[in-house]
């Protein structure tokens, strides 16, 4: 029997209920998030109950205004301990939303209030920040999502309309399946981090461990429906509609494709990006955002949806109907492409180079942790009894992070309080995207730089919940 997993030691320096840590302003909240188990209701047949923002999924969009203070007070409604973290702001770590980092846990039955001045502009996100270990219905394997964003001051409104779209699993088993990766291009591998994975699995065969777990999942949804059992996204033609996607999934890659339709992307992680590209299909790791402009030019009722068939058989996907078109929905599997972040990208950057190369080697051990794989980052396991940085930053220094993935895994890793830009991919040079979440091929290398302008430390983990949850996370301390 698989247990649930322990709670951290940290967890009894917990806050008790009226603390506001963060420099909380007294009086009315801005905004209120009351986090409480609840029946969400993905289709008239269909209903999971799982913990919820303000009862309902995604949580509330808040809409804040770059430079300009806010309240937020988080009401923790359930019997266990929550954290929320404010997932791509510049955020000091005691509001951030991470134990790692040292934000105190919002205790069962309790209120946290926080004040914080949000940035930078643009689609960010909120969500639960929790070790889960083997409970699924903790942390994001819940439905503790919400949307952020986040005015600029200057917006030039360049489209007709805006749709958010938030993409996410429910119903979570464990499975010794697992779906291989091979989406993101350039496709060159490093021989070396292959070598090394194959020894792991070697080594691990001859232990005689099993083929490591996997999460599956019972049913997919858009905005929390399952295609055809929400309310269609309306348009007429000739409008420019902008898409905020949101991939809140807690392991899952998705991709989202419009038959007779192309994406223009404006922006990753709600950054702009240097140079707007034509797509045929979106894809998004874990925690990865995308916006982008659809023209529409082709009257009818389609499916937007995932390539998967299964995926979408199982609810990932929302109908998009236009102005007086009638019969069902159609869908039409697009030509397979790859997703390349170079595309958006331009050839130098503006920034100067960095003063020091940081080198992270991902490493898995296949089974090692009671039938989950064990991850590492320079061989070193993250241990939340202990929380030691293994990474010591100086404060204003540029660093550029040589990430060297020995697994045969994609991973969508995250670096907290910071917006890195990638400087090459498989060896590729690139410049002028800005993310706070990247995906990292197997056997591959990529390279990220950054400004370490946020003092304390900043937790770098996987974003797949299962791969933080047994290894995969590291923090930089920056002083």
């Amino acid at each position: 029997m698989i247990g649930a997993a322990p709670l951290p030691p940290s967890a009894a320096a917990a806050p008790m209920a009226g603390m506001t840590p963060g420099g909380a302003r007294p009086g009315k909240a801005d905004h209120t998030i009351e986090i409480g188990a609840g029946l969400l209701a993905l289709g008239s047949e269909t209903a999971v109950s799982t913990k919820l923002y303000n009862n309902q999924f995604p949580g509330p969009l808040l809409r804040l205004q770059e430079g300009k203070p806010v309240t937020v007070e988080i009401r923790n409604n359930s019997d266990t301990l929550e954290q929320l973290h404010w997932h791509g702001q510049t955020l000091p770590a005691a509001v951030d939303g991470a134990a790692e980092e040292g934000t105190p846990y919002i205790p069962p039955h309790s209120t946290r209030r926080v004040t914080f001045t949000p940035g930078p502009s643009g689609f960010r996100f909120y969500h639960s920040h929790l070790t889960a270990g083997t409970d699924l219905t903790a942390g994001s394997y819940s439905g503790q999502a919400g949307l952020v964003f986040i005015e600029p001051r200057q917006n030039p409104g360049a489209y007709d309309r805006e749709v958010f779209i938030t993409l996410k699993e429910f119903g979570p088993s464990f499975t010794r399946m697992e779906m291989p990766d091979d989406m993101l291009a350039p496709a060159p591998i490093v021989p070396a981090l292959r070598d090394a994975a194959l020894k792991a699995l070697d080594a691990s065969t001859r232990r005689g461990l099993p083929q490591a777990y996997d999460v599956s999942y019972q049913f997919c949804s858009v905005n929390g429906r399952m295609l055809g059992e929400g309310p269609p996204i309306s348009v007429k033609a000739g409008q420019r509609v902008l898409l905020h996607v949101l991939n809140a999934s807690a392991t899952e890659i998705r991709s989202l494709a419009l038959p007779g339709h192309a994406f223009k992307v404006t922006a990753l992680d709600g950054n702009p990006v240097p140079r707007p590209a034509t797509v045929p299909v979106l894809w998004l790791g874990p925690a990865e955002r995308v916006s982008a402009i659809v023209e529409m030019r082709n009257p009818g009722k389609w499916v937007l949806g995932d390539l998967d068939d299964d995926a979408r058989n199982h609810g990932a996907g929302i109908v998009v109907e236009y102005a007086k078109s009638g019969g069902k929905p159609a869908w039409t599997k697009p030509a397979e492409s790859r997703w390349d972040y170079r595309l958006f990208g331009a050839q130098h950057s503006g920034n100067p180079p960095p003063d020091e190369t940081i080198t992270m080697t991902f490493g898995a051990n296949p089974g090692a942790r009671n039938g989950f794989d064990e991850f590492s980052v320079n061989g070193v396991v993250f241990s939340m009894d202990r929380m030691k940085p293994l990474f010591n930053l100086s404060l204003g220094k540029r660093y550029r992070l040589r990430m060297r993935n020995a697994t045969d895994d994609a991973h969508p890793v995250h670096l907290h309080r910071h917006t890195f830009e990638i400087s090459s991919i498989a060896g590729r040079p690139t410049a002028g995207v800005r993310k706070d979440v990247v995906m990292i091929g197997g056997f591959q290398e990529m390279t990220v730089d950054f400004l370490a302008d946020q003092p304390g430390p900043s937790l770098f983990h996987c974003h797949m919940q299962h791969h933080m949850d047994f290894g995969f996370m590291a923090l930089l301390d920056c002083r």
